[in-house]
């Protein structure tokens, strides 16, 4: 199948077989001849200067997640953010119209009753509607397969961008993401592959390297092969999991000083909220602040929260002045979203968020009871498997497949407080409304309850929680959890464990041979005092001596996986 036809084949029509229809739409979508091809900071202010960007995440950055984060901006601008695809591998998606289909929606096929010609129609991805400015993000390694892939998708985005920032094993294995980094020469074949033969702008998103130094020639050997706008990650490429510590602003401040002035750049890293990408920004020097985990955790984080006295039934904001934007208002958001422009129909009747406001507070009201119509089966004894009847039909659409896992994200630290909401999402599936809407009353009711007993309670007070026994916070993570911890109702980041509390907690594990290593350098280290001790009774020198590596090698860490984290 050609890369043209490819573009436009809807799930049910067979290789081959494209109406025509569907090429005269696909042909009025193309790029007209005569349209400059812009690039670098001339393509960044065609459309729009944008500061905040939805990072690109693999099975993640979908298009409804996309929606759900355009939908919570202020009324000021209709495209007030830049937003990623998912990570594409370019070889799937060349060879397999299934996973394409599957992943990137950009136009369907329609039939005229009357007439009985089929036409296409912008869909979900892409749409100039409400899906622009996206850039979509291939991982390749391979500069014909990278081309091919993105020819399927130059008519519906703004620009195609290379990933070289994935960390994870799977793209070790499959020779991509990161670990092109000792790859120069195909880095610079793969993007001045498609800078001289697309027609939109090609981009790269990348790690720092072990130097400033060396990040920088990785910065400009992208740039020269064509790259119009950079991607910094600030973190290395052994930085992932629960060994992700903290980004390096500095080193993105270093490229800012050090490359053209017209070189556009984008900073990604330690953004937790939304106070963080103007100070991102200042200290950086970037063009734009992009984020990944933080939007998953709170897509609201890129939204100005509203000023007080007009927090309505969307934002709570606490006796201390501080809030977040209500964790029962958001997921609704997402599923209204999801019903409107995935399956294109009217969400339920559901009825209004809780307020404060609507009814006094009183010892006799002040504990909710879950709703009759929701049953809390995790309340019940334990059920024997029975037979299934009639499963509810999956779907292929990433849009409803990434529901669940979104959901566990969003709501991290509510299921953590509500194990019966956790339970009930567990058992929800890609495309599973019924289970998805009862998940939702769980959640109005969970948050009702604990913004009353907030109202209730004049004492009530923000506090870190106690860590697990034996584990010690540093003062660098007590302090950021007093900054970002919100109570467990609104929208928050995840903050995860530094590198060396993961190690106590046992979520991150040296290998055998760097704990007979850490044993041995214990025990040099030992002698070496009792040897200092000795010499400074005897009048000599004190000798000092470095305390134990408890890091180990941070290349030679086995990662202990979040299930509830994406990649």
């Amino acid at each position: 199948m050609s890369s043209t036809n490819a573009n436009t084949v809807d799930p049910s029509v067979k290789s081959g077989s494209t109406p025509p229809g569907i090429m005269q739409a696909v042909n009025e979508m193309r790029p007209k001849p005569s349209r400059k091809k812009l690039y670098g900071r001339e393509f960044y202010e065609s459309i729009g200067s944008l500061k905040m960007i939805v990072a690109p995440m693999v099975d993640r950055s979908e298009f409804a997640w996309r929606m759900l984060t355009r939908s919570l901006m202020g009324e000021g601008s209709p495209t007030p953010i830049l937003a990623y695809s998912p990570m594409f591998h370019a070889r799937f998606f060349n060879d397999a119209p299934a996973y394409r289909t599957q992943h990137f929606e950009p136009v369907r096929q329609t039939k005229n009753v009357g007439t009985g010609e089929t036409t296409a129609e912008p869909y979900l991805d892409g749409n100039p509607k409400y899906d622009r400015p996206l850039i979509v993000q291939f991982c390749a390694n391979d500069p014909d397969e990278l081309l091919k892939a993105a020819r399927h998708v130059e008519e519906y985005c703004d620009a195609v961008d290379l990933n070289l920032g994935c960390p994870q094993g799977i793209a070790k294995k499959g020779h991509y993401g990161a670990f092109l980094q000792e790859d120069p020469d195909l880095i610079y074949k793969l993007i001045n592959k498609l800078h001289n033969e697309l027609s939109i702008p090609v981009t790269a998103k990348f790690r720092i390297l072990e130097t400033k130094e060396k990040t920088l020639e990785y910065a400009r050997m992208i740039l020269s092969a064509g790259a119009s706008i950079l991607s910094v990650h600030g973190r290395r490429r052994e930085q992932k999991g629960h060994n992700t510590g903290v980004a390096n602003w500095e080193y993105i401040r270093y490229l800012r000083d050090n490359l053209p002035p017209e070189t556009v750049i984008f900073a990604n890293g330690n953004i937790l909220n939304h106070s963080d990408i103007s100070r991102c920004l200042e200290v950086t020097g970037a063009d734009g602040v992009m984020s990944a985990e933080g939007n998953l955790s709170d897509p609201t984080i890129f939204s100005t929260p509203p000023a007080s006295g007009e927090e309505g039934r969307m934002y709570w904001r606490g006796r201390d002045g501080r809030g977040g934007f209500r964790l029962d208002y958001v997921l609704r958001r997402y599923m209204d979203i999801i019903y409107k422009y995935v399956l294109e129909q009217d969400p339920p009747q559901r009825a209004p968020l809780y307020h404060p406001d609507d009814e006094p507070i009183s010892e006799s009201n002040g504990q909710i009871q879950t709703d009759e119509a929701v049953e809390d089966e995790s309340e019940q004894p334990p059920r024997k498997k029975q037979k299934q009847g009639k499963r509810v039909k999956r779907t292929p659409s990433t849009n409803l497949s990434s529901m669940q896992g979104h959901l566990f994200q969003l709501l991290r630290h509510l299921v953590s407080h509500r194990t019966d909401i956790r339970d009930a999402l567990a058992r929800c599936h890609g495309g599973d409304m019924p289970n998805f809407e009862k998940v939702v009353k769980l959640v109005d009711h969970a948050v009702k309850q604990g913004m009353q007993e907030y109202e209730q309670n004049p004492d009530w007070k923000h506090v870190v929680p106690a860590s697990k026994p034996g584990v010690v916070k540093s003062e660098e993570s007590k302090a950021t959890m007093e900054k970002y911890q919100r109570p467990w109702w609104v929208c928050q980041p995840y903050i995860r464990p530094l590198p060396e509390e993961a190690l106590q907690i046992g979520s991150l594990q040296l290998k055998k041979k760097d704990k007979l290593a850490e044993e041995a350098q214990i025990i040099d280290t030992k002698a070496d005092a009792v040897n200092g001790e000795q010499e400074n009774r005897n009048g000599a020198l004190i000798r000092s001596f470095e305390p134990a590596n408890d890091k180990g090698d941070r290349n030679n860490i086995t990662i202990t996986p979040d299930p509830l984290v994406s990649g």
